[in-house]
């Protein structure tokens, strides 16, 4: 059973699948608290801070579309029209008594999902978390649009797909997975934290650090489920170089597309441009996963569970051919030695992880941010965590990525479908004068246009 640190036997239950069911790793839903008391939780699910509706008749997605006259109409939250039938708590209040495979279970566990990882950054940001849109809504309004081929993240809502991939016949129902859920909610916390591209022009290095910072809220946030804990340590041995359930994840696109944490992207990749923010993230999410696995393995050091010939071993050998034939059998002799030692220290490196990103997201100006400004600031922020001690291993993965050294080239296309931290979607509701200062450039330039 899972839960964040608090009160969580006042809390309220949810049985949640820590990655698809549908993939090889995964078996059965695990019950996890959220901090809303018992009780509290009403029919939806909703609560103070958020509410799931299954809506009958709604055919497009919310965002700007045309208008009559020319004009550009906001088409946002809350949706009015009819919706299924609400999951229902037990008598107790609690969520996990529903049966897997119906409508109520998919929207208690889109629920339970979201609110279970904003517990858990709540916990890294040491305050509650605010929405960025609070100005015109209190609640976070959570809905499906079946047939929608993504899930989006945008102005007070996050709606939740579907998808059939043509090549195999798969059917994903995106409500099911917890890596597109957090990854989504990871978005409103950086569009609170450091703001909303459209406010100004921003570097092009922002929109590749935004979805790796959701990415990352994704990945610290699977590992506060027991079983993904003890599942990877179980599959990997602590070797989390090897593909495993940590390393792997991301969204399900329009060509199933799904991001490896462990890659060997660099900004000399994109010194002559980029396209997409998705690939543009892997270097930053790269050079995130190698500072959490180098310090992942310094607290292995520091407990005597690996040799130091293991751990500078690794380093060696990091992105060679022959990493996996020499280093799996002797991370497979240390953790049979102490299986929870080694999952202490995993856990340790996770919380790190949260505290340093949180602490990192909150000093960070979106009017100067880049990848290098993400870089200096970690250091900060490892000095004042730890004294710098771990200062070595963040200049040289993050170096070693070119991050600080160069830095990626303009965007060559303009943004499209794919794009969620630069939408129509994202965007606040034009004020009278039918401007909004957080509108997207080309939808600023359109409302001017058509005034």
């Amino acid at each position: 059973m899972a839960y964040v640190e608090t009160e969580h036997s006042g809390g309220t239950r949810f049985r949640l699948f820590p990655q698809l069911p549908s993939l090889e790793q995964q078996q059965e839903p695990e019950t996890v608290w959220v901090s809303s008391p018992a009780g509290t939780v009403l029919p939806g699910p909703a609560d103070h801070r958020m509410y799931v509706i299954d809506p009958v008749g709604k055919e497009r997605a919310y965002g700007y579309y045309p208008g009559p006259g020319g004009s550009t109409f906001h088409y946002r939250p809350p949706w009015r029209g009819p919706v299924l039938p609400e999951a229902h708590p037990d008598p107790e209040g609690h969520f996990d008594h529903l049966e897997i495979g119906t409508y109520a279970f998919e929207q208690a566990h889109a629920f339970g999902a979201i609110r279970f990882t904003m517990d858990i950054w709540e916990r890294y940001f040491e305050r509650p978390l605010q929405w960025h849109f609070r100005d015109y809504y209190d609640r976070l309004e959570i809905l499906f649009l079946r047939g929608l081929d993504n899930a989006f993240a945008g102005f007070g809502s996050i709606e939740i797909g579907s998808y059939t991939s043509k090549k195999t016949g798969t059917f994903v129902e995106f409500g099911l997975s917890f890596d597109i859920l957090s990854h989504e909610l990871g978005h409103l916390i950086i569009y609170n934290e450091i703001g909303l591209p459209g406010t100004l022009e921003v570097d092009g290095e922002y929109f590749g650090f935004h979805e790796s910072a959701a990415d990352m809220v994704a990945l610290i946030s699977l590992l506060h489920f027991d079983s993904a804990t003890v599942g990877l340590m179980e599959n990997s041995h602590g070797n989390l170089y090897s593909f495993n359930r940590l390393n792997r994840f991301g969204e399900v696109s329009d060509n199933w597309q799904l991001r490896s944490a462990s890659n060997d992207k660099t900004l000399y990749d994109f010194k002559d441009g980029w396209t997409y923010e998705h690939s543009l993230s892997q270097v930053m999410t790269g050079a995130l996963f190698d500072i959490w696995v180098d310090i992942f393995h310094e607290n292995l050091l520091d407990a005597g569970l690996i040799s130091r010939d293991l751990e500078e071993l690794s380093d060696r050998l990091e992105g060679n051919p022959e990493y996996e034939a020499v280093i799996q059998p002797l991370f497979d002799e240390a953790y049979a030695k102490n299986r929870g030692g080694f999952a202490d220290a995993l856990i340790a490196s996770r919380d790190y992880m949260g505290f340093a990103m949180a602490a990192l997201w909150e000093r960070l100006s979106i009017e100067t941010l880049d990848f290098a400004d993400v870089y200096e600031t970690f250091v900060e922020v490892d000095h004042d965590m730890t004294q710098g001690r771990f200062h070595r291993i963040i200049h040289g993965n993050m170096r070693r990525r070119g991050i600080g050294v160069i830095k990626a080239g303009p965007r060559l296309k303009p943004p499209d479908k794919k794009s969620h931290a630069f939408s129509d979607r994202t965007a606040t509701p034009m004020d009278a004068c039918g401007c909004s200062r957080r509108l997207p450039y080309a939808l600023r330039r359109e409302a001017a246009g058509n005034s």
